[in-house]
């Protein structure tokens, strides 16, 4: 055996074809790969962690639809438009067919993860099965949270056995067959329609319809599924996790962890066994525990899979309980819910406590761009590919893509000194616990530099910034949505001198930040990302609509707007509770920054 490595080891150094003596307990094995002479190569551990829904085993396609009960549901996309012209049609080419509607049978909305029950979904079902239903057409598809929402309804009915198809834009149809294979339907099928629903007129809509999706619709729901559908998101589940799953040079480990999607596309440092090892000796928790099953993709991840993403985001070693805790929080729903929106959500954190000085995380001038924020920062963005299974493209679909996610610090030195509690403490964590808030925004930068020492006046400049920052885009969402505010340490002590705690702040804010109706009603008709208001009623019958939906209220105008009015019409931007309010960033400079976005959650750092 001596003998025999000797000579292996030999031809490893001296020869073009590389040997890997991999030694076992009575035995040992070797791999041969071709390379250069002399370059080194690696065997490397993966990343991903394992699925836990199975697929299940569909019902076979319809031979025709005649004389069937065929469900149309939906409500997303001109859905006013082209499911009547589906009915239309379905009574034109199947005159015996019959046709139950969502008025009918209802919605199942965003498919439930394992283990939770949701009761849409099984009222759903119910109907389906009480009306007798063969076959169910689903959408429209054509925005990032509407897909999911819209092919739960598909995903529900092939879970009862009943074929399905649901409608989707072009750049949507990835999202659905994603979205449909991480709840167990192997082979998903997608009429795919041409185009931009809500950018195409009444009649252009219909004639689409006729020519085009409507034969997308009966092929879908009428050709038997193929081998190659099945499987063509089959996954690999022979190999344990701490097992090597490639060996090769540095430059063949990176376009085969491209290949499997694996990375973020840019350079990253090798996850060799020794090297997550090392991360594992920070944890008392084994290899194979489970730290969280995250959705989207409902992956088993160990904490062998965090210390593995660690690694390839060139973390330290002493990082790994912080990353534990980020994990842990990528699977909560008040977080999570809107990152697969086209409107570009991006996570990011902030961390209190112990722990910020004691891994050299930065809180001041240049926070996010610390070496450790910033390595912290990439294993967010491997995490959420890795061990969430969010892909750009696939079912995250920001339509002008995303930033790097970000990591903050709270300057709490700055905190004591004014006299505000850190973010963790009004939280409900004790002072000398380490935690991190993990959340979303919508957007970075765009600071506001107050030029009082007024703190009122400061209050009011917020107040505006915060009416110009609404959920979603200039005309959609609900203009109150979770905001995270961040104040330099001069403008928060300058506050400080009125507004004593941050819930005080909050509470002017909130009186303080309302937006003119007519504004909120003229972005929200002719920029609604959903459907066209144009093509259906008049502005008038809108503002009607925003002023009993959205508590429009006759209000003294805000003190930015030039008007001899003694009162205008109003509707609220902010709610209690959904505002973060954090100390941080440069001591010397008069900033503000105000980022509209998603909820948070905050873990304890064990």
């Amino acid at each position: 055996m001596k003998r025999l490595l000797i000579i292996l080891l030999f031809l490893a150094v001296t020869s073009p074809i590389s040997a890997r003596v991999v030694l076992c307990d009575d035995n040992c094995k070797v791999e041969f790969t071709e390379g250069t002479e002399g370059e080194p190569r690696f065997a490397v551990v993966s990343p991903a962690g394992m699925p836990t829904v199975k697929m299940i085993e569909q019902a076979p396609r319809l031979t025709t639809l005649e004389g069937k009960t065929i469900a149309i549901v939906g409500e997303s996309f001109m859905t006013e438009i082209i499911h009547p012209e589906i009915a239309r049609l379905i009574a034109q080419h199947y005159p015996t067919a019959k046709v139950v509607t969502v008025e009918q049978v209802g919605m199942a909305g965003v498919y439930p993860a394992p283990g939770v029950r949701r009761r849409s979904k099984d009222e759903f079902q119910a109907k389906l099965k009480e009306y007798g239903v063969d076959a169910v057409i689903t959408g429209n598809c054509g925005c990032g949270l509407c897909t999911q929402k819209e092919c739960g309804a598909a995903i529900a009915a092939e879970y009862i056995g009943i074929p399905a198809v649901a409608i989707a834009a072009p750049t949507f149809v990835e999202q659905v067959y994603y979205t449909a294979t991480n709840n167990g339907i192997a082979a998903p099928r997608v009429a795919e329609y041409p185009g931009a629903f809500a950018l195409h007129t009444t009649s252009e809509l219909i004639e689409n319809t006729r020519n085009i999706l409507w034969d997308r619709i009966v092929k879908a729901l009428t050709i038997p599924i193929t081998e190659e559908e099945l499987n063509r998101h089959k996954i690999d589940t022979s190999k344990g996790i701490t097992d090597d799953v490639y060996y090769g040079t540095t430059e063949q480990i990176i376009a085969h962890f491209e290949e499997m999607k694996w990375s973020d596309h840019l350079p990253f440092t090798l996850p060799t066994f020794e090297r997550v090892s090392r991360f594992m000796e920070h944890t008392d928790m084994a290899p194979e525990q489970t730290v969280a099953v995250l959705p989207i993709a409902h992956r088993n991840t160990t904490a062998w899979h965090v210390a593995v993403n660690g690694v390839m985001a060139g973390c330290k070693p002493e990082y790994m309980p912080l990353l534990i805790a980020i994990t842990e929080a990528l699977g909560a729903p008040e977080f999570r819910r809107t990152l697969a929106s086209t409107h570009g959500w991006t996570p990011y954190c902030w961390i209190n406590g112990p722990i910020v000085e004691k891994l050299g995380i930065g809180t001041g001038q240049g926070g996010i761009n610390c070496a450790a924020n910033m390595a912290i920062g990439r294993f967010i963005n491997l995490a959420l590919i890795n061990l969430a299974g969010y892909y750009v493209g696939d079912n995250r679909m920001g339509t002008f893509g995303y930033p790097m996610p970000w990591v903050l610090a709270e300057d709490e030195e700055s905190c004591e000194k004014i006299g505000w509690q850190p973010y963790h403490v009004r939280a409900g964590f004790d002072k000398n616990q380490s935690v991190v808030t993990l959340c979303s925004a919508l957007t970075w930068g765009g600071n506001m530099a107050p030029a009082t020492t007024n703190p009122q006046k400061i209050m009011e400049l917020m107040a505006w910034d915060i009416t110009e920052r609404g959920q979603f885009a200039l005309g959609s969402g609900k203009q109150y949505t979770h905001r995270t505010i961040l104040l330099t340490p001069s403008v928060a002590a300058t506050l400080a001198t009125k507004y004593t705690t941050p819930e005080q702040l909050e509470a002017e804010l909130i009186k303080t930040a309302r937006r003119p109706t007519s504004e909120r009603v003229f972005a929200n008709y002719y920029a609604n990302p959903g459907s066209n208001p144009e093509e259906r009623r008049t502005i008038n019958q809108w503002q009607w609509h925003i002023s009993n939906s959205e508590d429009s209220q006759n209000t003294p105008p805000p003190v930015w707007h030039a008007t001899s009015d003694n009162t205008i019409a109003t509707i609220p931007t902010m709610k209690r509770g959904m505002t973060a309010i954090i100390i941080t960033g440069d001591k010397s400079r008069n900033k503000v920054q105000i980022m509209p976005g998603g909820g948070f959650t905050s873990r304890a750092v064990r």
